[in-house]
């Protein structure tokens, strides 16, 4: 039996990330976070777009983003219009997230073929 599970080669995608952040540093982060859910809103093909945020000890935070993709095609054009924008306006997200002292983890997950 293979322990990998086989991903559905087709098929919706989805963008999660969490964050911790620093108390002092939540308020920017959720304005940048609010500014990036209604930009990602107006683009093709997105589904679901949540952010969640939960208290996970003192002095830091977790949020959770997930937006969903109607396919990987709609995701890679997504991120291609975003990463122009970012360019245009000058914002770097890694200098951001460094800045605020935010460690952030992040992937594309797809559905697992159950059968």
């Amino acid at each position: 039996m293979n322990p990998v599970p086989a991903l559905d080669p087709i098929g919706p995608r989805y963008r999660i990330d969490l964050f911790e952040i620093p108390a002092e540093s939540f308020a920017p982060f959720m304005h940048r976070a609010d500014w990036i859910q209604r930009y990602v809103g107006g683009l093709a093909g997105r589904g679901r777009n949540l952010v969640l945020a939960q208290a996970s000890g003192p002095g830091r935070f977790k949020v959770v983003t997930l937006v969903e993709w109607a396919d990987g095609c709609k995701l890679l054009e997504a991120q291609a219009l975003t990463l122009a924008h970012y360019r245009m306006e000058g914002f770097n997200p890694a200098e951001f997230l460094a800045r605020l002292g935010v460690r952030a983890d992040g992937g594309v997950y797809a559905p697992v073929a159950t059968s």
